[in-house]
């Protein structure tokens, strides 16, 4: 367990959290191994069969602190937060937005191309650093193709349209994501995406750094008075936080898969770190988890210069600042959503 920007993170399997008095205290084999004032947390993030007591809830929801619930491979399935106010306008906004077809899919193109840019620079970013000839052009060949998916992207008006084309681009994104590995290439290359469960190292690494990311972007949407529930791309299904997802599209480039090419690239994260289990599910053990975690929080503070507001920010509180950028969208202050695509 770790506290991590205010997070407390538990990863031990079996940990329970319970309350005691006005402190968290994380109790593993019957020994408290950690005590956390309730007022230095803001989430308190709980992974696989960590338990949290009911009192224990009780005082996150009474200190305005969120408890989210996340399997090991890092998929949220819950999140319990305190009662908010929100904002009913711009709710009232979102939904009405949401069901008409033709701002369900003005988003929609935004958030994809926004997504698409930044796949785009990371491939270019990593054929620049590159110093293989064949991994160079397979890079910038697939770089390219994005590039030419870009148009054809700006002219669609139905939403299935446009996930049709998030599809053949992150096909050819993933397409060429073994040259971007350049250390243990054979452990790390993934064979194109899977998930639910991933089947290699690479793809249970971002599956893992994907659910960090989405627990960020629902409190990003709640911190804007928006509903994480409600998004655009996304269909509606019970339990998933349709915005959140839409949200954090643009930084699955930008955040997660550049914290696990760092992780695998600098050997921060080793082939033996892996498990896999029966039917071939593969997962991170303990300790290569908390090496994620504590690098994900890292990759958080570094800064980047937002295009929209021209000025440098960390990088955590880039879900937060997009979410507002969605708000202002929603209530006609801007003509169309701007997505974040920093320059590499």
């Amino acid at each position: 367990m770790e506290i991590l920007l205010n997070t407390l993170y538990v990863v031990t399997r079996a940990a329970t959290v319970r309350r005691d008095h006005l402190t968290l205290q994380v109790v593993v084999e019957k020994q408290v191994r950690l005590t956390v004032p309730i007022h230095q947390l803001e989430s308190v993030a709980a992974f696989g069969g960590v338990h949290v007591t009911p009192s224990a809830m009780s005082l996150c929801a009474e200190n305005g602190v969120a408890v989210s619930f996340l399997t090991e491979s890092g998929r949220m399935y819950a999140r319990v937060d305190a009662p908010g106010s929100g904002n009913v306008l711009v709710r009232r906004e979102q939904y009405r937005r949401a069901d008409d077809p033709t701002s369900r899919a003005g988003v929609s193109r935004c958030v994809v191309a926004g997504k698409v840019q930044n796949a785009r620079n990371l491939l270019l970013r990593s054929a620049r650093e590159s110093t293989v000839a064949d991994d160079q052009t397979v890079l910038a060949t697939a770089a390219g193709r994005l590039a030419d998916a870009l148009p054809f992207l700006e002219t669609e008006t139905d939403v299935d349209s446009v996930r049709g084309r998030e599809g053949d681009a992150a096909r050819v994104y993933f397409g060429a994501f073994g040259p971007l590995v350049r250390t243990n290439r054979e452990a790390f290359t993934p064979n194109g995406r899977t998930r639910r469960p991933p089947l290699d190292r690479m793809n249970a690494l971002l599956s893992f750094a994907y659910g960090l990311l989405c627990q960020d972007c629902v409190a990003a949407c709640a911190a804007a008075g928006l509903d994480p529930s409600v998004g655009f791309l996304h269909v509606d299904r019970p339990g998933r936080p349709g915005l959140a997802l839409d949200l954090m599209e643009e930084f699955r480039p930008l955040v997660a898969d550049r914290l696990a090419l760092a992780l695998v690239n600098r050997q921060q994260v080793k082939p033996e770190g892996f498990v896999t289990r029966d039917g071939g599910a593969v997962q991170m053990d303990d300790s290569t988890r908390r090496a994620v975690l504590a690098a994900y929080q890292q990759r958080k503070r570094e800064e980047v210069t937002h295009p929209y507001l021209n000025q440098k920010v960390p990088v955590g509180r880039l879900p937060f600042l997009q979410a507002r950028v969605l708000a202002r969208h929603l209530r006609g202050d801007l003509p169309s959503y701007v997505p974040c695509v920093p320059k590499n």
